[in-house]
C-alpha cells in the first residue's frame, strides 16, 4: 500500500511540474520556491500546537487546489504560481513520508511516525 500511495504523491507531484510549465515563469521561479512552504515550520518555535497549524496550513492540498483555482478564474499567474507551489511541495513531501502534523510533535504524522 505505500508503493501505491508513494506512485500516487509522485504523480501528484509531476502534475505540479506540468501546472508550472504552462505558466510564463523562468524555471528557477519553481527552483527557489519549491521549499518555501517549509516556513510554516516556524511556528514550532512557539509551540507543538502552533507549529503543527502553520506546518499543515502550508502543507494543505485542499488550499493549494483552492488558490490556484482562484488564479486560474482571475487570470492572476501569481496566484496559479502559489498554488502549483504548495500543491507541489506537499505532494514532494508526502512522497518522502512527511505528512500533516499532529500536536503531539513535529514527528507524529498522518501518515505515521517519522
Amino acid at each position: 500500500m505505500k508503493a501505491i500511495l508513494k506512485l500516487e504523491e509522485l504523480a501528484m507531484f509531476l502534475l505540479g511540474i506540468f501546472l508550472f510549465s504552462q505558466l510564463s515563469f523562468s524555471w528557477w521561479w519553481f527552483l527557489v520556491f519549491i521549499m518555501a512552504p517549509d516556513i510554516g515550520m516556524l511556528g514550532y518555535l512557539k509551540n507543538e500546537k502552533i507549529g503543527a497549524w502553520f506546518y499543515n496550513l502550508f502543507h494543505h492540498k485542499g488550499l493549494a487546489l483552492l488558490l490556484y483555482l482562484v488564479g486560474v478564474y482571475s487570470s492572476n499567474e501569481t496566484i496559479q504560481f502559489v498554488g502549483i507551489i504548495l500543491f507541489a511541495h506537499a505532494s514532494f513531501d508526502r512522497l518522502l513520508g512527511y505528512g500533516l502534523k499532529y500536536e503531539q510533535g513535529f514527528k507524529f504524522t498522518h501518515l505515521g511516525e517519522i
